[in-house]
């Protein structure tokens, strides 16, 4: 019998099971569904704009949250990606989790997908689900601020954690980084995580693309390498994947798909979307010192491009540096590579010898939010 197996037969010594909702935001015991005479008086929670609201608190105690549960009533790409999660751990004045709430619990592009992974789900297109283990030793607290112009009419929730957990001195914090570039930069690799220190472990990333359609039609995007520089390594890695689709698992393109640890959840072919997921944990990525994790922006054409590219009179560069020869290419009727600069956003989890981190703080509402479907009517 294993360990995990003998835990759910186990009642630990000195530890208490709390639920935060809208029922009991304090996780009070004998406090739950006080309103209305206990006749489910307080489901959801109204978020005004501007409002900022904890969810979740625990102070004085170690602890773990273990599950937290949410649904809204506005799934518009504003709203995804303009309310904010934000998490922080023994007291600390600095979050250790920030990012746009859609991005955080996998739902990139401000869009509400259908998937189950081994630590983010969305059962049917409407709610978020995320189990990943989050401890604390002197407190937490949990807080969503809705930095849209929208006032949003009910959030329901349920962050479920222990109290008195015991970590021993290894047990490290859980840590998420939210990024975005619109255009990426020419021949600079887009960073899923900046450079931190510390001693800790990569858990892995949600990733939103929205290729750039206008100035290289519906050619590839994905040719480009994952790279993670570890523990001072820094003109070349230590880890280097061999092409995006390649580092989600699949090949040859990206299809919708969903699985434990990888997945394409969105692949929309018309509008030509892409979030996808990789989670490192059959395959764990370690660092003692520091760490940092980029994805080149490479492309790829194929012969029926060629052409169209060429007509169009498209100036590309080739990853040598020097300037596509797209005669040549129409004439070889073969594949060929190119610098892309594409829309990329990304939110990257990990955990850390430190309850705060070195980040840049999350980007404002304006930048999450442009350029995504459907917000032209909801955001001037």
């Amino acid at each position: 019998m294993n360990h995990e197996t003998a835990s759910l037969f186990v009642v630990p010594e000195h530890i208490q099971t709390r639920w935060a909702s809208p029922e009991n935001m304090d996780g009070e015991k004998g406090s739950g569904g006080q309103a209305n005479k206990g006749r489910k008086g307080s489901p959801s929670i109204p978020i005004k704009a501007g409002e900022q609201i904890t969810l979740a608190h625990a102070e004085n105690t170690s602890g773990m949250i273990r599950r937290i549960w949410m649904t809204i009533i506005d799934r518009r790409p504003i709203m995804l990606r303009g309310i904010r999660i934000d998490i922080f751990w023994d007291g600390a004045s600095q979050p250790a989790v920030s990012a746009p709430l859609g991005d955080f619990f996998g739902q990139g592009l401000g869009r509400c997908v259908t998937f189950e992974s081994a630590l983010f789900s969305n059962p049917e297109g409407r709610s978020f689900n995320c189990i990943v283990p989050m401890p604390f030793r002197t407190g937490m607290k949990v807080v969503v601020t809705n930095e849209t112009k929208n006032d949003l009419q009910a959030m329901y929730y349920d962050i479920d954690y222990t109290l008195g957990d015991h970590h021993d001195s290894d047990v490290m914090y859980f840590h998420a980084y939210w990024n975005r570039e619109q255009v990426t930069s020419l021949k600079q690799d887009y960073e899923f995580l900046p450079q931190i220190t510390g001693k800790g472990r990569f858990l892995g990333v949600n990733v939103g693309v929205i290729p750039d359609t206008q100035t290289y039609f519906k050619t590839w995007w994905g040719e480009g390498e994952c790279k993670i520089y570890l523990d001072g390594d820094r003109e070349l890695p230590t880890l280097c994947g061999t092409g995006t689709e390649d580092y989600i698992g699949t090949g040859w393109g990206q299809g919708q798909y969903a699985h434990h640890y990888q997945g394409c959840h969105l692949a929309d072919e018309e509008n030509f979307q892409y979030a996808f997921y990789r989670y490192h944990i059959p395959d764990p990525v370690y660092f003692q010192r520091d760490i940092r994790v980029t994805m080149q922006q490479i492309g790829g054409w194929a012969p029926e491009n060629s052409r169209q590219l060429r007509d169009a009179k498209r100036k590309l560069t080739g990853i040598n540096g020097s300037p596509v020869d797209l005669d040549k290419a129409v004439a070889d009727n073969w594949y060929g590579l190119f610098e892309r600069q594409d829309d990329w956003s990304s939110c990257a989890y990990f955990y850390l010898d430190q309850p705060t981190n070195s980040l840049p703080d999350l980007a404002p509402v304006q930048h999450r939010t442009t350029g995504l479907l459907d917000i032209q009517d909801v955001w001037p």
